[in-house]
């Protein structure tokens, strides 16, 4: 299996990227082509002494800035390692592309270069987000703001078939963000796309779910527009952040406390690992024809190890093909 990796993508690229991929060569077997600039990436390797056994470099000489406008970069910028990368697998050079670059490039090059699924107007960026009985996939989580009733209705679709292929949860439930359970709460769009979620015949709806009920993990998939996902989302991450920031000061104030904190150290180790988003790895752009993996920005080499993980997973489980079989049925 070839996973192709954006070498320039990400805060810490190229170093973090390459140790990622070093890794993900010996722990999962894949073999890695990686798109950058060469010149760069070898000499990166041999400062810091990172074999690049089952590593096969593809040279470009641009860079999608996080600050370029994604549509007119994707159009502009034809030697950048993102545009390269999705070309590259748009012609089955790769069996899937794992980039921490520009999310609106990845998005609007996925949907232009590799395409989508039929049925499917754009791709959904979907998460895995930890909660208390379990995690849930959270989509979309920022990829598109603005969602028509029949697109949330894909996501229950295309979130439902990943919980079950990659998650390996059996008949998902899958849940509607909304600000109340019953059916006539929320905007003309939730409403509509309330009914379209009920009436779909390939997923488990469980109906509409508040945000204060979402951490309980009792659902697999919650589905929302990328505005809503994107505040979930971050608004889980800083309280996350803050919670352990405040039980860390907590433990500290005397020796009382201190020597209660070591009978519950690695409980709390535990909790911190699950709140980790390096351990997700990246979040999967859901309906393009091919997997395309977005890593977090700040990914270090643990977060781009476990997006190529993810990435390996998706072919494995023939992620896209059952989809696009889902979808035909709705």
């Amino acid at each position: 299996m070839k996973i192709i990796v954006d070498m320039m993508g990400g805060d810490n690229a190229p170093l973090a990227v390459l140790e990622g991929a070093a890794q993900a060569v010996k722990e999962y077997g894949v073999q890695i082509l990686g798109v950058g600039n060469e010149e760069l990436v070898r000499r990166t390797a041999a400062d810091n002494n990172i074999p690049l056994d089952g590593i096969e470099l593809v040279n470009c000489t641009e860079v999608i800035e996080m600050c370029d406008e994604p549509a007119r970069a994707i159009r502009q910028k034809k030697d950048s390692s993102i545009v390269v990368g999705l070309n590259l697998l748009k012609e089955g050079k790769g069996d899937a592309f794992v980039s921490a670059g520009s999310t609106g490039a990845l998005h609007v090059g996925a949907s232009l270069i590799v395409r989508t699924l039929r049925g499917v107007k754009r791709p959904a960026l979907a998460t895995m987000v930890p909660a208390k009985k379990q995690a849930y996939l959270l989509l979309d989580c920022g990829a598109n703001v603005e969602c028509r009733p029949e697109m949330l209705n894909a996501f229950g679709t295309m979130g439902s078939v990943y919980a079950e292929k990659v998650m390996g949860r059996e008949t998902p439930k899958v849940a509607l963000v909304n600000n109340g359970a019953e059916d006539t709460k929320g905007t003309p769009t939730y409403r509509e796309a309330h009914k379209l979620l009920k009436a779909n015949p390939c997923i488990h709806f469980a109906g509409n779910i508040e945000p204060r009920y979402i951490m309980d993990g009792d659902v697999d998939v919650v589905v929302c527009d990328g505005f809503v996902g994107n505040v979930v989302l971050k608004l889980t991450e800083g309280v996350a952040k803050t919670l352990l920031g405040m039980l860390k000061k907590i433990f500290l104030q005397n020796l009382i406390t201190k020597l209660s904190y070591l009978g519950i150290k690695g409980g709390l180790g535990e909790l911190k690992r699950m709140m980790d988003s390096e351990e997700v790895g990246g979040a999967p752009l859901l309906g393009a024809a091919k997997p395309v993996i977005k890593a977090h920005g700040s990914s270090h080499a643990k977060g781009i190890k476990n997006a190529i993980r993810q990435a390996k997973l998706c072919v494995a489980n023939d992620l896209c093909g059952t989809m696009e079989k889902a979808l035909a049925e709705v």
